[in-house]
């Protein structure tokens, strides 16, 4: 008790340590969190090559170029302006942005808020802009390439603006849109000096692109973005190379209100600047419009930051959009073109996706929100997805223990390696016991990035790191990663991820009991959607050895493992010890699924080996656990051992997902996890700030919340998705909407959370770690609801024939 009581000591003298002396960031930072700002948008971009945010108001807010680290900066420069002409003479000019700040004052600012509005549905979105007194109509589309089961566009750093302009006049109007953008991101690296301008063309197969490129000339990881608009019959594209964005503007703005276009200089490079000196660029898309009528302009966003370093410097990695357009760093021009000139082929694939859940009518509006926008987190998780260099051989990812994984190789080799954190301000990469809730978007939606990630913690389990750390919470000192151990994490993007995993040094996880199970649940639920045999069987020896590690948990031989007596799992400040409902529930799913697996692959031995100890485990369970409604927090005794866990059916939770759930499969008694649902319902939802929260993590018996710990009484949003999956798997599906509802009007309504959905809260507003990986569990839902509606293959119709070596 007194080495936990002394971890605030501990933290605070590794944190000075961290960032005073070593000059790094905190990967999670308990001294300064990350202010909530309500402005957040949809954000720009693929996966895995940097995400730039535009708020909701128009701004660009919120920057990952650099892999894993996020700027919070809005950049003033980066806007754009509308120029609106009558016979030859300007009657309109306006930055299309409610601010008024003290640069660029020869601009027009403060667009008045109440002529325009928002929508996003990722990964698009809209503004409208009705011009006050113009009698025109502005409509800006947002468009992402996000596309499921696409692994080329869905890999680029690009974002499209089609801009619609509507006249309602009865004469002809000149429409101008300025796009004008910074020369980096708001940070002190845009002072560095040496950065340059210059404007290009691109042509390819008739269709013509114009803009500017922006070089960023960092010592490390140098980027160039590019603004561009199309050139077509009736559209003029003019641009400006270099303005000083932290002037009054004043020549930018004269030249647009001239004639409705900008100088266009001959072609050539800006001086670079000098230090102290920041630069921005201007592109210009125009045309004429009819009476009554309408026409379109098409703008776009690129950057090219190819070749990456991590933190330490230490191995030069090349993202995935290289693969298709060069590493060379000169792609913008190309990247530009390409998406303006298929950008609605973009479309027609997003709608075709989105369609199917748009025009259900018995879903609710808020789940179709809640569904697509919480995607966000796909691209906007510090998300990173590179190639595998052209020399790496199979021993070179197989590590010293050699994994023997046979496809591991190709996998890596034709879809890359797929990383995102745990939450943008909790930088661990690909958190794998919050993963288990997240991976269901990934692998509905990219199912080959989840069976990527699953290749790489694969070659971790048995392989180890012996270097000695103290960890945290406890004081003491132990190895980084022991063999035949899940780790928890694959890296801080700060240092090396892949090379050196377990960055989370709270809790030494070797002896956490979830993480080794949640590897063998994936591995079942990815094969029951995927169907991938060679998967299945390369992961299965794998699969042996976690089990077999974790079988030490089982202190008493019953069937089931125990906790430790300290927070060893997911809630890693809820203390749990002996048998529990989370932990031995996910224990027997895993169990159960090592003997469907067992049986699929023809291993007799193996299937009658786990069909022993879950029919042990079983009867364990119920007797140690079940009281009558619901399954205990723990059999300790404690004065919390009663409480009501939220998430206490999470076993059951993928099992069902499995089709695992019923007849010989069937772990837990069906009319059991009913009961336990409709308690947690009653209790935990219903009960709970008037039933419009969610589930809060823990319930007493009494009604009251349980506050034990920092957590108990918090609400998971991620753990909430799931729970509701839980409760349509079982037929609530009333109840399990009423219960996701009540997070999705918290985060994204009362507390102006929108793409930003922290992992907690509670009933006071207080809230906890900002844009978080766990609530893309929400896509779990949707699994259930396609598995009800018979939309999707049952899984276990596609195993039944038995796969032999």
């Amino acid at each position: 008790l007194l080495s936990y009581l002394s971890f605030p000591c501990r933290y605070f003298r590794w944190w000075y340590k961290k960032t005073r002396i070593e000059k790094k960031s905190a990967f999670i930072d308990l001294l300064y969190a990350v202010p909530l700002q309500q402005i957040y948008g949809c954000p720009l971009g693929g996966i895995g090559g940097g995400t730039i945010t535009r708020g909701w108001r128009g701004e660009f807010c919120r920057w990952q170029l650099n892999p894993g680290i996020y700027h919070y900066e809005t950049v003033i420069a980066d806007q754009f302006t509308v120029c609106l002409r009558c016979k030859g003479q300007t009657v309109y000019q306006q930055v299309l942005s409610v601010e008024r700040p003290n640069t660029l004052q020869g601009w027009n600012w403060g667009y008045c808020g109440h002529y325009a509005f928002y929508h996003a549905l990722y990964p698009r979105a809209w503004m409208v802009y009705e011009l006050p007194g113009q009698n025109v109509v502005l409509t800006c589309r947002q468009i992402s390439p996000v596309i499921p089961h696409d692994y080329k566009d869905s890999s680029l750093p690009v974002g499209v603006f089609i801009w619609e302009v509507e006249n309602g006049r009865d004469e002809d109007i000149d429409i101008s849109i300025m796009f004008s953008l910074q020369n980096g991101t708001g940070t002190k690296d845009d002072k560095s000096g040496g950065h340059w301008n210059e404007p290009f063309t691109f042509e390819k197969e008739g269709e013509r692109v114009a803009g500017v490129l922006l070089h960023h000339c960092k010592s490390v990881n140098p980027f160039t973005l590019a603004i561009s608009a199309r050139e077509k019959a009736g559209t003029g594209v003019t641009h400006l190379t270099a303005f000083n964005p932290a002037g009054s503007g004043r020549e930018v703005w004269q030249d647009l209100l001239q004639d409705g276009m900008l100088d266009s200089p001959a072609p050539g490079k800006s001086s670079p600047t000098e230090k102290g000196e920041v630069t921005a660029a201007a592109v210009c898309a125009s045309c004429r419009v009819p009476a009554r009528g309408h026409r379109t302009l098409e703008l776009a966003l690129a950057w090219d930051m190819p070749r990456i370093h991590f933190g330490s410097k230490e191995k030069l990695h090349f993202r995935r959009y290289t693969r298709f357009f060069g590493s060379g760093g000169d792609a913008a021009p190309a990247l530009s073109h390409h998406a303006l000139t298929h950008y609605e082929e973009w479309e027609r694939k997003i709608e075709a996706w989105q369609k199917p859940v748009l025009e259900n009518s018995h879903l609710p509006s808020w789940y179709k929100s809640a569904l697509f926008n919480e995607l966000y987190f796909m691209t906007d998780g510090g998300t990173i997805w590179v190639e595998l260099p052209p020399d790496c051989g199979a021993e070179d990812l197989q590590g010293p223990a050699g994994a023997g994984l046979s496809h591991l190789l190709p996998v890596l080799r034709e879809y890359g390696r797929f990383a995102y954190l745990e939450g943008q301000e909790y930088r661990m990469y690909n958190t794998y016991d919050v993963h288990f809730y997240a991976s269901f978007a990934l692998v509905m939606l990219w199912p080959k990035l989840q069976i990527s990630l699953q290749y790489d913690i694969a070659v971790t389990v048995v392989n180890e790191d012996i270097q000695p750390r103290q960890y945290l919470m406890c004081g003491q000192t132990a190895q980084v990663k022991l063999k035949n151990v899940v780790p928890h994490d694959i890296g801080d993007p700060d240092d090396e991820p892949w090379q050196r995993v377990n960055a989370y040094l709270i809790h030494d996880t070797a002896n956490w009991k979830d993480l080794n199970l949640k590897f063998v649940l994936q591995v079942y639920r990815d094969y029951c959607l995927t169907h991938d045999s060679l998967y299945l069987r390369d992961m299965w020896p794998v699969c042996q050895a976690v089990m077999e590690s974790e079988m030490k948990f089982d202190t008493d031989n019953d069937g089931l493992i125990e906790n430790g007596g300290f927070a060893d799992q997911t809630y890693d400040a809820w203390v749990v010890n002996g048998a529990s409902a989370y932990c031995g529930g996910l224990w027997l799913a895993a169990v159960c699924m090592m003997c469907k697996m067992a049986e699929v692959l023809g291993d007799a031995e193996i299937q009658q080996k786990y069909t022993d100890v879950l029919s042990k485990g079983k009867e364990a369970f119920e007797r140690m656990l079940w009281n009558g409604k619901y399954y205990n927090y723990d059999s300790s005794g404690s004065d919390t051992s009663t409480s009501i866990m939220s998430d206490q059916c999470a076993g059951q939770w993928f099992l069902g997902a499995c089709g695992l759930d019923q007849g010989e499969f069937e772990v837990f008694p069906k009319s059991h996890v009913v009961s336990a649902l409709k308690t947690i319902f009653e209790k935990n939802v219903m009960s709970f700030a008037g039933g419009t929260m969610g589930a809060v993590n823990g319930m007493r018996p009494d009604g009251v919340p349980d506050t034990s710990s920092v957590q108990s009484d918090e609400v998971w949003v991620g753990v909430v998705y799931a729970l509701a999956a839980t409760m349509i798997q079982e037929g609530l599906v009333e109840e399990g909407f009423r219960t996701a509802e009540g997070c999705y009007r918290t985060v994204w309504e009362q507390l102006g959370m929108a793409f930003q959905t922290p992992e907690a809260y509670r009933e006071k507003k207080v809230y906890r770690s900002l844009a978080y990986m766990r609530p893309l569990s929400i896509w779990s839902m949707q699994l259930a609801l396609e598995r009800r509606a018979g939309q999707a293959l049952a899984p276990t119709q596609a195993s039944q024939a038995p796969i032999h070596p």
